[in-house]
């Protein structure tokens, strides 16, 4: 029995996954404003809701929590459940960087709760996909990884209004947004680079709103592009020797392109659910039952040095 904290549209999507797997089920809503909690869980058919965080984790009818609240607050929250003994699915990014988020999971470990990052990509049908057909490329030699997509709330920005994405006060930019995408995918496809660089081009809000960076590998090099100002109908795409690998979207991968050297191009469509939080629903699930996140903590945990690495240099 899952208590969601925050009434956004990640949340009620989350709801709306959590509502096809089996053996979980939305029993609260918490928000500190209870007409919107009562709205949110009315709209996603939870039966209860909590003013706030302290009363949801009190309720006796939530056995775990996923926190979709801002990102400047995961790491409070995370360790107020911790300390409640509440299993905790946090929304991406999980916590500020890679520091804040070593002394989380050495807390859960401490307390022996659950502590999961919910990065959807990570649990995605689509990215198992990629990972099979890597062996067809060849030696690898370039990855170019990209997610853009313009943000309707930019629009706020522009008309000089301050919005929670774009607010650098509560961890909100396009890299801790949309750039752990690609990132994380790196690390889950190759492990950590053995550098990486980039630029920021800074937005009024004070924060960035796309990116590019150039990680460097044994052999090859990946470059990653990110943007919330911005829109791409470009793919993301892995070159090997042998062949390249066209991915559509590398936060949900549903059509693959094989293009060998010689020879005509495979199309891979992937088979996934409609709804691309299922896989992380269903990973958070298993671990409360006793699977071992360890690898999945660790890799958040290298994407998120990847993050801090990208945001010492200044904005453009």
């Amino acid at each position: 029995r899952i208590g969601i904290v925050g009434t956004s549209s990640i949340s009620e999507q989350f709801a709306r996954a959590v509502g096809v797997v089996d053996g979980v089920e939305v029993s609260r809503v918490a928000s500190r404003d209870a007409a919107r909690a009562q709205e949110f869980a009315d709209r996603v058919g939870a039966p209860g809701t909590a003013e706030g965080l302290d009363a949801l984790l009190a309720a006796p009818d939530v056995d775990a929590v996923y926190l979709a609240s801002p990102n400047a607050v995961h790491a409070e929250q995370v360790r107020e459940a911790v300390d409640a003994g509440i299993p905790v699915l946090v929304e991406k990014p999980a916590v500020l960087s890679a520091e804040e988020w070593d002394a989380a999971v050495s807390h859960a470990r401490e307390r022996g709760v659950v502590l999961l990052e919910a990065m959807r990509s990570g649990y995605d049908p689509g990215l198992d996909a990629v990972r099979a057909l890597l062996p067809r490329l060849g030696v690898v030699r370039r990855v170019s990884l990209r997610y853009e997509k313009r943000s309707a709330r930019y629009d706020h920005v522009l008309a000089g209004e301050q919005t929670n994405i774009f607010d650098p006060a509560l961890g909100g930019s396009a890299l801790r947004d949309l750039g752990v995408y690609p990132l994380h995918a790196l690390v889950r496809l190759f492990g950590a680079p053995r550098s990486i660089d980039g630029v920021r081009v800074g937005i009024a809000s004070g924060t960035d709103g796309l990116g590019s960076a150039i990680a460097a590998y044994d052999g090859f090099v990946a470059d990653v592009a990110w943007s919330k100002i911005t829109d791409s109908a470009l793919p993301s795409e892995i070159q090997g020797e042998d062949a390249s690998l066209s991915i559509d979207a590398i936060d949900a991968p549903r059509r693959l392109v094989l293009t060998p050297r010689s020879g005509p191009a495979e199309v891979i469509e992937v088979d996934a659910p409609a709804n691309p939080m299922v896989g992380e629903v269903e990973r958070f699930r298993d671990a409360v039952a006793g699977a071992d996140v360890a690898d999945d903590q660790r890799v958040t945990g290298v994407t998120l040095a990847l993050v801090d690495a990208l945001l010492r240099p200044r904005l453009v």
